[in-house]
């Protein structure tokens, strides 16, 4: 909406201020939530939530809210390096430098963090064998931050924003393996709450269906939206 209403508004400034504002609620948001989401939901044995409703606003989920934040801002930052030219291009190596900095403090103070504050999240990372995958990520990690800090500094085009989307999978990778097998952590398992065999079995054909729909899509429109945005009008 403020996109559209941008474009017919004498004034931007009140709607640049509105997306602006939206995008940040958004991030914030879903920062929090991951953040609840990692810091584990109380159910009862039948697995009905028995929690309060602030069990979301703590330390914890407050870094991953913020780290969200920069690590948007970073991928942004990166895809717009591809897609610019002059001034706004050299501005967005500032914003990606910055938030790549940003984010990896941010990432940091959460792995220590997290195994400070929430006993299953310890007792998992700490356990035989998964103690020696859980020393590998932040080395990976690491490594791949500094491979786009170096992109980045090199002034390259396309690298920074390759380099971003590995550092995003890795971290989704991670995720994904500290609450494995629970799909509400850290109380329902996966295998607990799946579906009939004959549900699933729709679903696959369902999904299978329309995932290459979507696949296709996507890749006609960047195909279609390919290149750099040239106009003398962009930066207003």
């Amino acid at each position: 909406m403020s996109f559209e209403f941008r474009e017919h508004s004498i004034n931007k400034t009140y709607w640049n201020w509105g997306f602006g504002g939206g995008s940040l609620l958004v991030a914030l948001s879903q920062g929090l939530i991951l953040g609840g989401v990692i810091a584990g939901i109380k159910v009862d044995e039948a697995g009905n939530f028995i929690g309060g409703t602030w069990d979301w606003w703590n330390l914890p989920s407050i870094l991953v809210a913020l780290t969200v934040v920069q690590g948007y801002v970073l991928i942004g930052s990166t895809y717009l390096i591809t897609k610019t030219e002059g001034e706004l291009k050299r501005y967005h190596y500032i914003t990606a430098k910055f938030s790549t900095i940003t984010t990896f403090v941010g990432a940091l103070a959460l792995t220590i963090a997290a195994p400070m504050f929430y006993e299953p999240i310890r007792t998992k990372i700490f356990h035989q064998p998964e103690i020696l995958i859980f020393e590998a990520i932040p080395f990976v990690a690491t490594g791949a931050m500094a491979l786009l800090m170096n992109s980045i500094n090199r002034r390259e085009e396309k690298m920074p924003f390759i380099w971003t989307i590995v550092v995003f999978l890795i971290t989704i990778l991670s995720l994904a393996f500290v609450v494995f097998p629970y799909i509400i952590p850290f109380q329902v398992t996966i295998y607990q709450a799946s579906s009939s065999l004959s549900a699933q079995t729709f679903m696959i054909a369902f999904i299978g269906f329309f995932v290459p729909i979507i696949l296709f899509y996507n890749v006609y429109l960047y195909r279609v939206f390919q290149g750099k945005v040239v106009s003398p009008h962009y930066g207003d």
